[in-house]
């Protein structure tokens, strides 16, 4: 333990100056994580950058580094949105947090840290507001007591500081960008959607700005996008319409720009949607979580990155929003439901991602908030609780408690409570019914070391714009201007496509890294490739030349347009088929990848063939979509 404190002290101190830590990630190998280390090992147990293998978060050597985390709150703010902000009384739970960690004025960073430890998490969700990071005030003395270092830094320095000392500490550090105001969130607050009170562009240009700054350190390893997306009193956020509350498109752009731009080893983790609709009785509303993904998922530039979470209350329900009174509706609350029909809801709306292999939005799930207080007497809650920890524990899932740090006195949900002195209390320390659950959850066994690398299945969704996921295409410049293109991630093939509406489907199954690392493209927009003969009689054929593939397409309306080619890093067959899907869909069995064009024909190539080439037509109401795949043999 001495060694614990030593290290974060040092990264306080070092951080005092106010610049940002970076340190250098420890070139030491690999080793178990199942369980966190409380003596300052935990540093050496995980190499970072962390990146995805199908359902499972991965370190640098491809162990399996499951996200055993807890929500250190305080820096998105606290106040409930009135009475005097200056008051304690007019924020949430009177824990007044001055935009910061909630915990500073009452005990030492480095003993804060010690205790996380002793929890037997390896990883924080730190949430903050849009609002901290442009605050150019120094944070009132009082607000940093118990670490006078600090005095005379803004909340973003303060920030910077907690950020360095716990990653010197070892552990993974999520950002979370939890408001756009700092106040408590999650109601009618002007914080529902990450434009509600900010533009989009703001919302974006602080991203960046964040990522870049804490690039150097390695163990700050993921953007958790923004918090419980949800309706405002007038609108809600939708998942893929293209408009300007589309969630989808939004965390899409987002995470691209932040890869390609910021910093490329950051997790990019996407919360579903937290609510929708009007909440009475009689009227559509309801709780969309992360279904949505099941249809439209997200394909970020670089494969391996997507993370997807979402949280579970038991006073909350799949149609419940959790109020009493105003806002109350007669659907049930989570805590409500049997065990079976609890389990059952839990897949339905989140654990699919990580349940259903072998799927274009097969990825971890991250359930990044969840919670209990340690004073809850109602069996519902408690039965609740553990039934959660029961499913966490048998689908061995990610997790992050919520929340972490609080003030002795001022509610019970934290898992650790400080008072004016410094003493600290909570699931360490005496009765708590929930420390056998908790022990439970952070010691139970689960898939630890080297995970198999998977074959990859991702969506291209033409639908409002373009998806050109390949970052060498991107490099090349338009290559067929006018038109909406898709093209696969880079090492990725075309092996589907839908007959209507631009939406494709890419694999690297069967053939990893079939591109040529160095080889050209070719963009066909009429027949002169078609030399082995006519695999469409009557039909207008865009064929690859011999030895290339196709990783694009692009259309007009519905109109094909253009077909993207990419040079095969072997000799590619020429024996195939022609694969109709004009009429109905032609599809292997059990539809490998998943549904990715709901209500429209989808034909697709066996796992074992590459897709060479389009087939379509201009005939009276054909519209030139596409109608046939060239499919040939790997």
């Amino acid at each position: 333990m001495k060694r614990t404190l030593l290290r974060a002290a040092l990264a306080v101190a070092l951080l005092a100056a106010g610049a940002p830590a970076a340190p250098a990630a420890p070139a030491v190998p690999s080793v178990s994580t199942t369980a966190s280390a409380a003596d300052g090992d935990l540093a050496d147990s995980w190499q970072p950058p962390l990146s995805t293998r199908g359902r499972y978060v991965v370190d640098a050597n491809g162990d399996r580094f499951k996200l055993k985390s807890a929500n250190w709150h305080g820096a998105q703010g606290s106040w409930n949105g009135s009475g005097d902000i200056a008051d304690p009384a007019a924020h949430h739970d009177a824990e007044k947090s001055d935009q910061l960690p909630l915990g500073l004025d009452r005990a030492p960073v480095a003993t804060i840290l010690a205790d996380f430890h002793a929890l037997g998490i390896n990883s924080l969700r730190l949430p903050f507001s849009n609002e901290m990071l442009h605050d150019q005030r120094p944070v009132p003395d009082a607000a940093v007591a118990a670490n006078p270092q600090l005095r005379g830094k803004t909340p973003l320095q303060v920030f910077d500081a907690v950020v360095a000392a716990t990653t010197a500490e070892g552990f993974a550090v999520i950002l979370n960008n939890h408001t756009n105001t700092s106040r408590w969130c999650c109601g009618l607050d002007g914080n529902e959607r990450w434009n509600t009170s900010q533009s989009a562009a703001q919302w974006e240009a602080d991203w960046l700005f964040l990522a870049k700054r804490y690039k150097n350190d390695k163990r700050v390893v993921g953007a958790d996008l923004y918090n419980e997306v949800r309706r405002t009193i007038t609108d809600d956020a939708n998942w893929g319409w293209g408009d300007g509350h589309d969630w989808w498109a939004a965390t899409q752009r987002l995470g691209d720009r932040l890869l390609t731009e910021a910093n490329p080893d950051l997790l990019v983790i996407v919360e579903g949607i937290n609510w929708q609709g009007i909440p009475a009785d009689g009227l559509p509303h309801g709780r969309p979580t992360l279904e949505p993904a099941r249809t439209l998922s997200h394909t970020l530039v670089a494969s391996g990155k997507l993370v997807y979470s979402a949280h579970f209350y038991g006073y909350t329900g799949p149609n419940h929003t959790g109020a009493t009174g105003t806002g109350e509706t007669h659907d049930w609350r989570y805590q409500e439901l049997s065990r079976d029909e609890l389990f059952a809801t839990l897949r339905r709306q989140a654990f699919f991602v990580a349940a259903d292999t072998g799927r274009h939005y097969t990825a971890p799930v991250w359930i990044s908030e969840f919670g209990i207080g340690a004073d809850e007497t109602n069996p519902q809650a408690r039965a609740w609780f553990g039934n959660l920890v029961d499913y966490l524990v048998a689908n061995d899932t990610d997790f992050a408690y919520w929340p972490l740090v609080g003030f002795t006195g001022h509610g019970r949900w934290k898992l650790l409570d400080y008072d004016t002195e410094g003493r600290r209390s909570g699931i360490l320390d005496g009765d708590d019914w929930r420390a056998p659950d908790w022990r439970r959850l952070v010691t139970a066994p689960g898939l630890t070391g080297p995970v198999p690398v998977v074959d990859r299945w991702n969506m291209l969704n033409l639908d409002h714009a373009d998806a050109v996921q390949s970052l060498r295409t991107r490099a090349r410049g338009d290559w067929d201007q006018g038109a909406r293109k898709g093209v696969c991630p880079d090492g990725q093939r075309i092996v589907g496509l839908a007959h209507r509406d631009g939406r494709g489907l890419c694999t690297d199954a069967g053939a990893p890294r079939l591109d040529a690392p160095t080889g050209g493209f070719t963009v066909v927009t009429d027949e002169r490739y078609v030399k082995e003969g006519d695999w469409a009689g009557g039909y207008t054929k865009l064929q690859c030349p011999r030895d290339q593939f196709m990783t694009g397409y692009s259309v007009r309306g519905q109109a094909v347009s253009a077909v993207l080619c990419t040079a095969a890093s072997r000799a590619l067959p020429v024996t195939g088929r022609t694969l109709w899907f004009d009429r109905g869909d032609n599809r292997p069995a059990g539809g490998p990848g998943g549904e990715f064009a709901a209500g429209n024909y989808k034909g697709q190539c066996a796992t074992g063939e590459y897709a060479a080439g389009i087939a379509f037509t201009g005939a009276w109401a054909k519209g030139k979509t596409p109608d046939a795949l060239l499919c040939r043999s790997l």
